[in-house]
C-alpha cells in the first residue's frame, strides 16, 4: 500500500507540474526550442504547446530532470525519499521502479547537490574546528591515523555555521594547511587536536589553539567537539549503506556536508530548485 503522501501526489500531479514549471520560467525562463517564443499553454499529457508554431516540447528538457525516463510524479516521490533518506533499495519498493534505475536517481540528486556545493565560494572565519576523520569498513589491524584501506576526510566547522569537507590524501602538513588556508579566513582562531600536522598553521595567518585527546578532550573553549559531531552526525547515515564504492565516496561526504549544513532547511524545495537549474 503506497504512504499517504504518495496518493496525495498522485492525485495531484498536473498541479505539481504546473506549479514546478511555473516556478523554471519564474528562475530561468522558458521558450519553444523551435521557434523560441515564449507563449505557450499545457497539454493533458504534461507537455506544453507553442501558442505560435504548435510544436509540443517538454518543459524540462533543458534540467536535471532529464538524466532519468521516469515520470514527473515518479521524480517528485524520488526526491522526497531522499529527503527523508529512505534507502535506495526501499524507495524502489515504494516507488514501483528498479533498483538500478532509484540508484541512478538518487546519484543525479548527489551530482546536483555536489554541483551547487561547487558553485560557492564562501569562506568560514571566527572561531573554527578542524579534524579529519577516516572511512571505510572495519579491518584488522591499526586504527585512526594510519589506518590502511581507509578514506581520509578533513573537516572544517565554523562554530555557530557551516561545515565543509573533503576527501584528502594524507594528514601531512602541506595537505592540511592547503585545505585550511582554501576554507579559513586568515587571522580566524583555529582549534585542533595536537596532531603535528597542524603545528604550522601559526606560521600561515592563524591563531591555532590545540587540546591533548591523551588527556582531556576540552579546556575551556578550546575543543573540536563540533566538528567531531559532524563526524558522528555523517557516519550514523552513511552505515546504513552497507559500504560505498571509493569512486563514490565524495558524492555521499558531499551530501552528509549538505545536510548537516541545511538541516534547518526545507531540503525538498531546494532540491527542486537545483534540479530546476536555478542559480540561486
Amino acid at each position: 500500500m503506497l504512504p499517504l503522501y504518495a496518493l496525495i501526489v498522485r492525485r495531484g500531479l498536473n498541479s505539481f507540474e504546473r506549479s514546478s514549471f511555473k516556478k523554471k520560467k519564474e528562475l530561468i525562463g522558458n521558450s519553444c526550442p523551435g521557434c523560441e517564443f515564449q507563449e505557450f499553454y499545457f497539454m493533458s499529457s504534461g507537455r506544453l504547446r507553442c501558442s505560435r508554431c504548435r510544436v509540443d516540447y517538454n518543459p524540462f528538457t533543458d534540467t536535471s530532470f532529464t538524466g532519468l525516463r521516469i515520470s514527473c510524479v515518479s521524480w517528485l516521490l524520488l526526491i522526497k525519499l531522499f529527503e527523508l533518506e529512505v534507502s535506495a533499495r526501499k524507495s524502489s519498493v515504494q516507488l514501483g521502479l528498479s533498483y538500478p534505475t532509484t540508484l541512478k536517481g538518487f546519484d543525479i540528486l548527489r551530482k546536483v547537490i555536489l554541483r551547487e556545493l561547487s558553485r560557492s565560494d564562501e569562506v568560514l572565519r571566527g572561531e573554527i574546528e578542524a579534524d579529519e576523520s577516516y572511512f571505510g569498513g572495519k579491518r584488522k589491524g591499526k586504527r585512526g591515523r594510519g589506518a590502511g584501506g581507509k578514506t581520509i576526510v578533513f573537516g572544517i566547522l565554523e562554530r555557530g555555521g557551516k561545515v565543509a569537507v573533503n576527501i584528502v590524501k594524507d594528514v601531512s602538513a602541506d595537505t592540511l594547511i592547503k585545505e585550511t588556508v582554501t576554507k579559513v579566513r586568515r587571522r580566524s582562531i583555529v582549534y585542533t587536536d595536537k596532531w603535528k600536522g597542524y603545528d604550522s598553521l601559526m606560521f600561515s595567518g592563524y591563531r591555532h589553539l590545540n587540546v591533548d585527546h591523551g588527556y582531556k578532550f576540552k579546556q575551556g573553549k578550546v575543543c573540536i567537539n563540533g566538528v567531531e559531531g559532524f563526524w558522528s552526525f555523517a557516519k550514523e547515515r552513511l552505515i546504513k549503506h552497507h559500504g560505498i564504492s571509493k569512486n563514490k565516496f565524495l558524492l555521499y561526504i558531499k551530501e552528509m556536508e549538505w545536510r548537516y549544513n541545511h538541516r534547518t532547511d526545507n531540503l525538498f524545495e531546494l532540491i527542486v530548485k537545483y534540479m530546476l537549474g536555478a542559480d540561486n
